[in-house]
């Protein structure tokens, strides 16, 4: 599992956008999102961290590894 601490994903729309972009870079990623806690864990199928970060980045939000 990949863990974020994605600080600036303050809505259910920015949780949306983050988990369209982490689809994008590997669609057959398991993404759970917590938006009290500006957590988002990813179970990867095919991307590695730096691909997830640089989707999550791309989306306009600030990934920093948890």
């Amino acid at each position: 599992m990949i863990a974020f601490q994605v600080s600036d994903m303050t809505t259910s729309r920015c949780a949306g956008a983050v988990t369209q972009a982490l689809k994008a870079a590997d669609r057959g990623a398991v993404v759970r999102v917590d938006l009290a806690t500006f957590t988002v864990e990813i179970e990867p199928s095919t991307a590695t961290a730096r691909q997830l970060s640089d989707a999550i980045k791309r989306a306009g939000y600030s990934p920093v590894a948890a």
